[in-house]
């Protein structure tokens, strides 16, 4: 459809374009899910062929009148923000029973509703796809040099130089990845990112359930989610981190505003990879967290570009958590995900990026080029405690840096700057 005629915005094509048609070819019905904000109703507003925006308040209206109504019109029909209308789900699902086709209706989601035994499931009916803010290939327009597929077709990569410096990393990750700030200044939009923390703390959360605690606790929770980007944190940290202001909170009350994070997908899991090992090690199974975009974890943290740039610690956390954010787009496009690896002998992998087939790679995340050899050593014993007679060789192995060069390494190790890097 027409963004610029209903939305006076014309569509900026993202990445996910090809999965959600690929969905929609797929199921009868495609739910969109993303952090508010990211471009879920664009996305899906292009895609379909009729809309009703669920917070209208004509829809308010039908929904409790005639909510059928609500379905009615060309399809796909896209059903926006369907977590204000949960009784919908039930009434998608025996449409899509009744006709029997694909593409027939597009669902979008800023938050899971909590469970609901009324609410029959979407199994073999639904498909998901996760929305997210703009990848750093997206936000620059430029074509990629470097694309994940054809590193898994085993094509080779041309030699490029550094394209970027410290200080402009810096500044990308500040940048923010959602679509509406994309135009304004650095200033201006960190200004946005601060604002869009509050509301999440003071108001989207409250929406989802019954918060006992004050926004205090909860903006202190998430600054030390933001600290903890691309870790393993435990809950008792978390507890610790926050007990200056609430002294007596314990881990399971944090576990469960964590899982409401979630449920705003402001927080993103990064389950670990579990292969079969040559070794006795054991393998380390907790999940590292992520916020929803990086600039959000300099908001959060309340950082100036100035403080980050004598911070390179801070730095490459929050640049590790840009990498999982933008292959975790790429791997998408292909039906993939993207996991980590860690056994008890000390051994990581930063990424394991996994195909449907089952095919991996091996991925390291480095600041610097200076990095680049150290990491590849660490990738390949890494890769010496994995029994690849059962998982496989990698596909390919590689090094995404900030400031590197793209070429490939004497082992056969590839590394490519994250500003090369594209589906």
């Amino acid at each position: 459809m027409d963004t610029e005629r209903i939305l006076g915005t014309a569509y900026r094509p993202r990445i996910l374009d090809s999965a959600l048609t690929e969905a929609l070819a797929s199921a009868g019905a495609v739910l969109v899910e993303g952090v508010r904000a990211c471009g879920k109703t664009m996305t899906a507003l292009h895609a379909a062929s009729s809309y009703v925006f669920l917070d209208d308040p004509l829809a308010i209206q039908m929904r409790e009148i005639a909510p059928q109504s609500l379905l009615e019109g060309s399809r796909p029909r896209l059903l926006d923000e369907w977590q204000t209308a949960p009784e919908l789900w039930n009434l998608v699902r025996r449409e899509v029973d009744r006709s029997g086709s694909t593409a027939q209706f597009i669902l979008t989601g800023s938050s899971v509703p909590a469970d609901d035994a009324t609410r029959h499931s979407g199994a073999g009916r639904f498909l998901r796809v996760r929305q997210r803010t703009l990848t750093w290939r997206e936000r620059s327009g430029v074509d990629a040099s470097v694309s994940v597929a054809a590193l898994f077709e085993g094509q080779p990569i041309a030699p490029g130089p550094a394209s970027m410096t410290y200080g402009e990393i810096i500044d990308q990750l500040a940048g923010s990845g959602f679509p509406a700030m994309t135009q304004l200044s650095a200033d201006r939009q960190q200004r946005r990112l601060r604002a869009y923390v509050e509301e999440i703390t003071h108001t989207d959360i409250h929406r989802i359930a019954d918060v006992r605690h004050s926004s205090v606790l909860l903006d202190a929770l998430l600054r030390a989610l933001a600290r903890s980007s691309a870790s393993e944190v435990s809950y008792r940290t978390l507890a610790a981190d926050v007990a200056r202001v609430a002294p007596a909170i314990s881990a399971e009350t944090i576990a469960g505003y964590v899982d409401l994070f979630a449920r705003l997908f402001v927080l993103e899991r990064q389950a670990a990879w579990a292969p079969r090992l040559t070794s006795r090690a054991r393998l380390r199974t907790s999940d590292r967290i992520h916020l929803a975009d990086p600039a959000l974890s300099i908001a959060a943290l309340g950082a100036s570009a100035e403080r980050l740039a004598g911070e390179p610690a801070t730095v490459g956390m929050i640049f590790e958590s840009a990498v999982y954010h933008d292959l975790s787009v790429f791997m998408a496009t292909l039906g993939g995900s993207v996991h980590h690896y860690r056994d008890s002998n000390g051994h990581e992998i930063d990424m394991v990026a996994v195909l449907p087939s089952g095919a991996w790679a091996a991925i390291e995340v480095k600041l610097g080029a200076g990095q680049i050899p150290a990491a590849a050593t660490s990738l390949r014993r890494a890769i010496d405690q994995i029994d690849v007679a059962s998982a496989g060789d990698p596909a390919f192995r590689l090094i995404i840096t900030g400031t590197g060069p793209t070429l490939t390494l004497d082992d056969g190790t590839i590394t490519a700057p994250l500003s090369a890097l594209g589906p």
